[in-house]
């Protein structure tokens, strides 16, 4: 089975050494996103924007993968203040409201203070 690695450009990964998705035959394990915008390494200081930037970044990585939102079967969500969490509803129902993935909320430390949400997600490719 192939490996296939995927990147956004973000600095982060090459310091780091990670890769923002792993593609395995038809599945997609995308990394652990946060809200960065990394065609201008700036990040809001709004949640539910960072939010809608961590979906929008991880829907870029799935595009690279040949895959979509609609394939996600799995999402972790990290946030530093777990009682934020429901202003993030809103951006979730938008974005996975009909794909309904298991889910996991974990209330951690971010490795950025500006770091609201960060969101990992796993896929598996529809035949």
């Amino acid at each position: 089975m192939t490996r296939r690695l995927i990147s956004s450009g973000s600095s982060f990964e090459a310091q780091i050494g990670y890769s923002r998705a792993v593609v395995v035959g038809d599945w997609i394990f995308v990394s652990g996103t946060t809200g960065f915008d990394y065609a201008t390494m700036t990040i809001s200081e709004s949640l539910v924007d960072q939010t809608e930037q961590c979906l929008k970044n991880i829907e870029a990585a799935l595009r690279q993968g040949d895959a979509s939102l609609k394939d996600v079967v799995r999402v972790t969500y990290v946030l530093p203040d777990g009682s934020e969490f429901e202003q993030c509803w809103p951006v979730l129902r938008k974005y996975f409201g009909e794909v309904r993935p298991a889910v996991m909320m974990i209330a951690a430390g971010l490795a950025d203070p500006r770091m609201k949400i960060e969101i990992e997600v796993t896929a598996l490719k529809q035949s």
